[in-house]
């Protein structure tokens, strides 16, 4: 129906996450047709982001810089870490504004299915640090799904072995949620990680 340049882009934009075949031929259609300056400012941006983004040598997460703003940020509470799985769940915890700690980004979760192991993830990195820095609190803020929440028992189970202080983000019912919206799992997990609303007075 299109001519190969067209098709081979649509094909492209379908490699965006949730992007199907009838959005990648708007957003083509849209470019081509409505705003090649933006469709040229993406080519462009799009190309330099590849060849010049890497990995932060000590947080792993994405940057242009051998060491990201975060971890070469001195006023960051340096005995505090969070592991996380992305580099957005990173955007995600400094938008909330409320943790003011470093980061360790794994990219990814343990999924033997898919041949993920610890070497993949920068494990062997992460206990080095765990070794060499001497932390008040590693805080594992995997996602909770089958692989997050193997992925943090792994986690934790190296870094006690270290000696290291261990905590997981609680996982339960949203702020505004309403309980007969929430799924079973969900709803399970709250009332398993449920603390006291006024603590037994010592």
């Amino acid at each position: 129906m299109f001519s190969p340049l067209i098709e081979e882009l649509i094909r492209a934009l379908r490699c965006l996450p949730s992007v199907g075949p009838k959005s990648a031929q708007r957003m083509a259609m849209y470019l081509l047709e409505k705003d090649r300056d933006a469709a040229e400012l993406l080519a462009r941006s799009l190309a330099q982001a590849v060849e010049s983004v890497g990995r932060c040598q000590q947080c792993r997460t994405l940057t242009e810089e051998t060491v990201c703003s975060l971890c070469d940020n001195t006023r960051r509470e340096q005995s505090f870490l969070c592991i996380v799985e992305t580099p957005a769940d990173v955007l995600a915890i400094e938008q909330a504004g409320n943790y003011h700690g470093r980061y360790f980004v794994l990219h990814g979760h343990l999924s033997p299915i898919d041949g993920i192991g610890p070497a993949d993830l920068g494990i062997d990195l992460l206990e080095r640090r765990l070794a060499s820095e001497p932390l008040q609190e590693l805080i594992v803020a995997t996602n909770p799904t089958v692989e997050g929440e193997a992925t943090a028992q792994f986690i934790a189970e190296r870094a006690k072995a270290q000696g290291v202080s261990v905590s997981r983000i609680a996982h339960g019912v949203p702020i505004g949620g309403e309980l007969e919206y929430i799924d079973g799992g969900t709803l399970a997990h709250a009332f398993n990680s449920r603390t006291a609303f006024f603590p037994p007075a010592e």
